[in-house]
């Protein structure tokens, strides 16, 4: 019972660390008029908190040894409570930037340290549900905010809302600490005639490389994810309206993706669901690239790219802990998760310059390009580890 309730705990931190995601881009036209800001000004939170994220997830391995995954995880809830609190009370737009900071910092901590909790405790079928169950909060956060505007509670009450359902969460990872302790690891790989896990002698390169896949894959699904609207808009001729929905199932197939690809996760294996998903990926990807030849189909690309990047985020996440010795795993999966948010940010933000540049019909082949250069560094790693 205490590993269900425990397992319940993890998914539920998880869902709580998708709520925070979405919301600032539907409170910001409120944000700044309330504060007088431009437009652009939203920027400084959003670098602010993806640096702040990414320093915490390269140090959480050291930490979580030292401290323990449980005490991390509650610390860096509470945190972020108290930053949300703080934001929904904010006198001016300079306490914004200032608790972006804790908040990026609880973040990435929790981010890192379940993701390594779960890679060595869980099986994968566990850790793609434990992705999924991102995806609902990430859901969840836009549509509360979206009600506490159409409300006349304001951006304010939204992240109130949110900071509060944080800090309930806070307060159980505190009460239930032990049950953390009490959690042992099943061996990730084979064992030896004693019962030891054997892993092969861990080449350094292997400890670099595997966090530069988390690069590549966040930069192709994130970059696609900021772009499609404005390909469709501009390049595609749907209305606004239309573009958000395509976006909303592209983000949609890959949260639905996961909780299906978890049903068979534990018979296929973790190798050969990247190496198929990334295909999958890639095939879609560039199905949407292809509006010449597809005509209005190619926006059922985004489905199946979708479909394709479900397994391959908590695939490759959960392998690390096969690939490499405990100790080993902490460490890279903390340079992981610092990759993952370059790749989600800096990018991203490039294939703007592209658009700026080529045109918005260049950015597209770029990320097939990226994920058949995933699909070869992944392969390399396979043979590596």
């Amino acid at each position: 019972m205490a590993h269900l309730i425990l397992l319940a705990i993890v998914y539920l931190s998880f869902i709580s660390l998708g709520l925070p995601d979405g919301i600032l881009g539907v409170a910001w036209p409120a944000i700044r008029a309330d504060m007088g800001q431009p437009l652009a000004a939203v920027g400084a939170i959003t670098i602010t908190m993806t640096i702040c994220s990414a320093t915490a997830s390269f140090f959480a391995g050291p930490i979580a040894k030292r401290m323990g995954t449980g005490a991390v995880v509650a610390t860096s809830c509470l945190m972020t409570a108290l930053a949300l609190l703080g934001f929904s009370v904010a006198p001016s737009f300079g306490w914004l930037i200032s608790l972006a900071v804790p908040l990026g910092l609880g973040a990435g901590a929790v981010d890192a340290s379940l993701n390594h909790f779960v890679a060595a405790h869980y099986s994968s079928r566990h850790m793609n549900w434990l992705h999924g169950f991102w995806g609902v909060g990430a859901t969840t956060g836009p549509l509360i905010m979206g009600l506490a505007l159409a409300s006349t509670g304001g951006w304010a009450l939204g992240v109130r809302s949110i900071g509060l359902m944080q800090l309930t969460l806070a307060v159980v990872l505190w009460a239930t600490l032990s049950l953390w302790a009490k959690e042992h690891s099943k061996p990730p790989t084979g064992e030896d005639a004693h019962g030891e896990v054997v892993f092969q002698p861990v080449r350094p390169l292997a400890t670099w490389l595997a966090p530069t896949l988390f690069l590549f894959y966040v930069a192709a699904e994130m970059g696609t994810g900021l772009w499609a609207a404005s390909i469709l808009v501009t390049d595609r001729g749907l209305t606004q309206a239309q573009a958000g929905i395509w976006v909303s199932v592209y983000f949609g197939s890959i949260t639905a993706g996961r909780f299906a690809v978890g049903l068979i996760a534990n018979r296929l294996g973790n190798r050969t669901l990247v190496r198929l998903g990334i295909a999958v990926a890639a095939l879609g990807a560039l199905v949407f690239a292809l509006p010449g030849v597809f005509g209005s189909a190619a926006s059922f690309g985004l489905v199946l790219m979708g479909l394709g990047c479900a397994p391959v985020f908590p695939s490759l996440m959960h392998e690390t802990a096969r690939r490499f010795p405990e100790d080993v795993a902490r460490t890279v999966i903390g340079r992981q998760m610092t990759f993952a948010y370059a790749g989600g940010s800096v990018i991203p933000a490039g294939f703007g310059l592209l658009a700026t540049w080529a045109g918005l019909g260049a950015v597209m082949p770029v990320v097939v390009v990226i994920l058949l250069a995933l699909l070869a560094l992944a392969v390399a790693l396979d043979r590596m580890t």
